[in-house]
């Protein structure tokens, strides 16, 4: 607890400061007065972040925290859980989409396992991923917490403890995740802190039919009346039906955030995540950048609550940080905007005024 204590003490606004003089350069560039929108946007958001007004962003690290859930024995899945350390296995041989995404961003791939039920210790003594391990999976939700208040602060201050041992070599982060049935929790997460209807944040996830997302939507319900989460306490709501790679998300955007580093938010589990994270420290939503709206129907909601308007409309429903990655060149071309075109004093062009 003093590792969250001590982040959430770290956390400040943005710089004021850096921000207005980002405005005002970017107001005066050769172009009609804000002709590049949500990348003008995102340069001045990135200047405050970074409280400079050359934001360094080269260095860009995907993060993807794995984990696995109880509620997964209750058929909320199209995949079985064995599909989560298999696809450990995939991104370590750099087969997933995220690895291909990331490659094109020019952005490394860092694994964590954070509670995956299957055996990853030939990976964690290879190097090959990080083990920050809590429990083989969660509990089932639907007939009690899904972890421990210990353990979800636990899952926070890893991903707390994996921001700073990444910083002197990222500039900006990336919130993937993994984890057979994590759009369940997700889906309670958000119901609980926005107060929303469960059906209307709930979809489907891997491709459920229709009989099986009538029984997510039941299952989502069922863990919401047993746990009773309480909305204005973050840490119960992880607790009582959370995931452990969803606590690591949460805490890898709060260590960013004290870093004064962005951190580009994937998809709904990882928005589910950083809802946690603004509920402990609501300035850390001031280093979120959400990268695309996800085709889960609680995202809209999420986001909306976080304040936030995703870059890229995709129809994107994949997770595992690609629509983060698919980002990462948004975020660079506003620091090239905000750097390298030139102002109307600077090229000598009339403003026509």
């Amino acid at each position: 607890m003093k590792l969250l204590e001590k982040t959430l003490q770290q956390i400040e606004p943005q710089s004021a400061t850096s921000r207005a003089a980002a405005r005002q350069r970017l107001e005066q560039l050769t172009m009609p007065h804000w002709a590049l929108g949500r990348v003008l946007d995102l340069a001045e958001d990135l200047a405050g972040m970074t409280g400079s007004m050359h934001p360094l962003v080269g260095r860009k690290t995907l993060v993807i925290m794995a984990a696995d859930h109880g509620v997964a024995a209750s058929g909320v899945s199209q995949f079985p859980q064995e599909v989560t350390v298999q696809m450990v296995h995939n991104f370590v041989n750099g087969g997933a989409g995220a690895n291909a995404l990331a490659r094109l961003a020019g952005a490394r791939v860092v694994v964590v396992d954070v509670g995956v039920a299957g055996d990853l210790g030939d990976l964690v003594s290879a190097g090959k991923i990080v083990s920050k391990r809590i429990a083989p999976g969660t509990a089932n939700m639907v007939s009690g917490p899904a972890m421990t208040r210990e353990h979800a602060v636990a899952t926070i201050e890893a991903g707390i403890e994996t921001a700073h041992e990444l910083s002197d070599s990222t500039d900006v982060f990336a919130a993937g995740e993994m984890g057979i049935g994590n759009t369940t929790p997700s889906s309670a997460i958000v119901a609980a802190l926005t107060g929303k209807e469960v059906e209307e944040m709930t979809g489907r996830g891997t491709g459920i039919d229709d009989a099986r997302l009538q029984n997510k939507i039941a299952v989502i319900k069922e863990s919401l009346r047993v746990n009773q989460p309480d909305p204005n306490d973050a840490l119960d709501v992880l607790s009582k039906v959370g995931g452990f790679e969803i606590g690591a998300l949460a805490g890898l955007i709060l260590g960013a955030a004290a870093l004064r580093k962005p951190v580009l938010v994937d998809g709904f589990i990882t928005t589910a995540a950083a809802l946690i994270a603004q509920g402990l420290c609501p300035a850390a939503a001031e280093y979120m950048i959400a990268a695309h709206a996800s085709v889960e129907p609680g995202h809209v909601a999420a986001c909306r609550k976080l304040g936030k308007h995703p870059l890229l409309h995709l129809n994107l429903r994949l997770g595992e940080g690609t629509g983060a990655c698919l980002a990462m060149n948004v975020v660079e071309a506003a620091v090239r905007v905000l750097t390298e075109v030139a102002t109307f004093g600077e090229a000598s062009v009339s403003t026509g005024g």
